[in-house]
């Protein structure tokens, strides 16, 4: 039976659930997420409902998976190596132009009112976005370790997730303003590469 449900769901291409994908993100920013339906996600994409609940299982998955998918920081960030923390760091921050980071900042905000209200979108949350990025992040940190850069013991490595994030949403709250690229590598620069013991 596994066999059978694998199989049904390798069917979409790569391209097709790229695409899937970008309208869901759409979508969102339409309407948010307690407002977004599969049945305007089958319209969008002209697919059929029931293809949506075979290759997804439910509204709260599909936008985690596509929140993932669309994320320029997340995905390789493991991969990602300069040779210095300060330059991972830097390199995921330029993966996304001033204006990416403005519209993600959006969704991200939408995003987080609507997890509070919704289990099962905290749990695909957790699982597609939350726990990898922060294994990504602990293998840069790691790699910092290794490299000499960041002693293993400095207990800001706990919240570098934190700060990162931090940095990210606070922008807007705090100066009315969207995170921009100086923004963010100013930020590393003066708290984040400081708080890990990095000069």
């Amino acid at each position: 039976m596994a066999e059978v449900a694998t199989a049904r769901r390798s069917r979409i291409t790569p391209e097709r659930e790229a695409e899937l994908y970008a309208a869901v993100l759409d979508l969102l920013r339409e309407v948010g997420y307690d407002a977004l339906t599969m049945d305007a996600v089958a319209a969008r994409t002209r697919s059929s409902k029931a293809t949506l609940y075979r290759q997804w299982g439910g509204k709260a998955e599909l936008v985690a998976k596509a929140v993932r998918h669309n994320k320029p920081g997340g995905l390789g960030l493991g991969e990602l190596d300069t040779g210095s923390l300060k330059g991972d760091l830097h390199a995921l921050t330029l993966k996304s132009d001033d204006c990416e980071m403005e519209q993600n900042s959006a969704l991200m905000r939408g995003l987080a009112m609507a997890v509070h209200g919704n289990p099962d979108l905290l749990k695909a949350f957790r699982a597609h976005l939350i726990e990898p990025e922060m294994a990504e992040f602990r293998r840069v940190v790691q790699r910092a370790v290794d490299r000499g850069e960041v002693a293993a013991d400095n207990p800001a490595i706990d919240f570098m997730m934190h700060m990162m994030i931090g940095g990210f949403a606070a922008r807007t709250m705090i100066d009315e303003k969207p995170p921009t690229q100086a923004f963010l590598l100013s930020y590393i620069d003066a708290v984040v590469l400081p708080a890990l013991g990095v000069r």
